[in-house]
């Protein structure tokens, strides 16, 4: 390895490419192999060869790219945009992982804008633009603020991503907004950076707006009890309100708590509604 760099992840997998200047590729194939990762590039090497990726060259990382049925069988992979191919790496490390692990590599400690809160349960606030480093885990993206707070966001809550040109420290930039919550609040986080970061950025948060907006089955019943939390009913107060028998309350706050609906604050029993319980509350009401 080159100066400076040092290996983050090692492990064997498949791969294939799925697109090759800007064509669908519907003849591809995996390719069983080794999978290199360090701090600069990513390695796919099987028995054909192997093909290194400057981490630099990546643009995005999105969604399923199934150019055929061989690709759809494969439940988990990711998709690598390098200009105007697209690569699929299927990790035998867990994918969830490996996915971190190379966000991280591109996006760990590295500089962004950030203005937090933007927009505080929503209402426009009157926040500053500060500097902040982004630190990618499992299912998170921190940002660590020059000033001291430390912004944590989960991306099974994120509820919204849209980008938009806004006036950055007398500039006009590319701005992500990520709608999530803390508390029961909802709160918008604004971010700006350079082109690259803030694509994967919104790669990844927008992965976590679909986990948050995928389907959920419930029956009316667990409607009226995520609508009486929308609003503003304690969770304590949910048995009363809605006239239903305690332990039945219980089932239900388990059942959406295991559904990723329903976060729980503490035992015996309070919980506070999720990005995914937001969204199915207010859709519920207005089909009211």
């Amino acid at each position: 390895m080159s100066e400076g760099e040092h290996k983050i992840a090692d492990t064997r997998g498949k791969f294939l490419q799925a697109m090759k200047d800007g064509h669908k590729m519907t003849d591809a194939d995996w390719t069983s192999g080794r999978i290199l990762l360090s701090n600069k590039r990513l390695v796919l090497a099987g028995n054909e060869g192997k093909r290194t990726i400057q981490l630099s060259d990546i643009g995005s990382m999105s969604g399923r790219y199934d150019v055929n049925q061989t690709v759809a069988s494969v439940s988990d992979y990711l998709s690598i945009e390098v200009g105007d191919d697209v690569l699929l790496v299927s990790s035998n490390m867990d994918i969830d992982e490996f996915e971190a692990k190379l966000y991280g590599a591109m996006l760990n400690q590295t500089m962004i804008l950030t203005k937090h809160p933007a927009v505080e349960g929503g209402v426009v606030q009157d926040t500053d633009w500060e500097r902040a480093r982004v630190k990618i885990e499992v299912g998170e993206v921190g940002i660590a603020v020059a000033s001291g707070t430390f912004i944590q966001i989960e991306l099974d809550d994120v509820g919204q991503v849209d980008t938009a040109k806004r006036t950055v420290e007398g500039e006009s930039r590319t701005v992500l907004e990520v709608e999530h919550t803390e508390g029961d609040t909802s709160i918008q986080t604004y971010i700006s950076g350079k082109a690259q970061r803030c694509s994967l950025l919104g790669s990844l948060f927008r992965k976590g707006e679909q986990q948050s907006r995928a389907g959920v089955e419930l029956d009316e019943m667990e409607k009226e009890v995520l609508m009486a939390l929308y609003t503003g009913v304690s969770s304590f107060e949910i048995p009363d309100f809605l006239g239903m028998d305690v332990d039945r309350v219980e089932e239900i706050f388990e059942r959406l708590i295991e559904l990723d609906v329903l976060e729980e604050v503490r035992k015996r029993r309070e919980v506070s509604l999720k990005t995914r319980g937001r969204n199915i509350a207010s859709e519920s009401i207005s089909e009211k």
